[in-house]
């Protein structure tokens, strides 16, 4: 029997994108695109709000009027990303084209998709931060380890430069030398915490309530180099440390500061009658991904950075 491959298609863009948030480090931030408008495409748009402090009640006037300003902002997705596979019939045949596809697809996403996302948005917020220069908001020059140095107050340091912006609930993103070294010295004393990203709860070390993300270092940069894909020196794809990026030894902001979205568009698969140019199955891949940080949430983001200060 013939397969639908629209219906595959289907199935592969719900099973892809729920993945993708579910694997990627970084998924806890989609939960913030709750209120994003997203109509396709690679514009979104994000509510933006603001109010005027209090002031005196008057007994004979009452209230002093205030206003709110409520609107949205248009963000384009920067990221627009993708890749063709074939797959040879010889290879495969109708029976097993789904669980092959589906196998190709989820390590292509898994291997190159989620780590390219979580690279991006990493650099983007270590980006954002660095570009804002808030006061005590970037911290330079603390390598994991190094006598005399102490993880746990690097951790508390940053903890403290939040709050001293934001009460509520924080999270924490840390390579696993930066883990390593808290754990050591809390010897033991280290907690975890239950923490929910993709609909997913998982147990994650934390201190002082804060949960921590542990993430490879590899995708810990102030900034990436995307790769195009076909200029020469560039055909492997996906992205490399930026020739000027600096390492990040961990970050910290309240949960709901970074704005993150990723959307894969309409998936296409072509069978091997269809397929003008091969004669084989092909899958077209599509991502639009992106983060954002509102302006009057940059004082809320600390980051910890491995290099001393150029």
């Amino acid at each position: 029997m013939a397969i639908n491959t629209l219906a595959a298609a289907t199935l592969f863009m719900t099973m892809l994108d729920k993945v993708a948030v579910q694997e990627a480090t970084t998924g806890w931030m989609d939960a913030n695109a709750g209120r994003v408008i997203y109509n396709g495409g690679n514009e979104v748009k994000i509510p933006k709000m603001s109010l005027q402090g209090m002031g005196d009640y008057d007994r004979d006037n009452g209230y002093t009027q205030g206003s709110v300003t409520l609107g949205y902002q248009t963000k384009t997705m920067t990221q627009d990303r993708g890749r063709l596979f074939n797959l040879d019939p010889m290879d495969i045949n109708e029976a097993n084209f789904i669980p092959t596809a589906s196998a190709v697809m989820g390590e292509f996403q898994r291997m190159h998709v989620v780590p390219e996302i979580d690279a991006y948005r990493i650099s983007k917020v270590a980006t954002e931060a660095i570009t804002a220069e808030k006061a005590g908001m970037v911290d330079y020059g603390y390598t994991p380890g190094a006598t005399g140095t102490s993880a746990l107050r690097a951790f508390k340091e940053g903890i403290k430069a939040v709050r001293d912006n934001y009460t509520g609930p924080l999270v924490c993103q840390a390579t696993t030398d930066f883990i390593m070294e808290l754990e050591l010295e809390l010897a033991g004393k280290i907690t975890a915490t239950t923490f929910s990203k993709g609909g997913i709860d998982t147990q994650v070390p934390s201190v002082d309530r804060v949960p921590i993300i542990p993430t490879s270092s590899n995708r810990m940069y102030t900034s990436i180099k995307i790769n195009d894909g076909k200029t020469e020196g560039q055909k492997q794809g996906g992205y490399e440390k930026g020739a000027t990026a600096k390492n990040v030894n961990f970050f910290i902001c309240p949960v709901t500061t970074p704005i993150a979205i990723t959307k894969q568009d309409v998936m296409r698969i072509f069978d091997p009658l269809v397929n003008q140019r091969l004669n084989a199955w092909q899958l077209d891949y599509r991502r639009f991904h992106d983060i954002w940080i509102l302006e009057n949430k940059l004082d809320s983001v600390y980051v910890n950075i491995k290099e001393a200060k150029a």
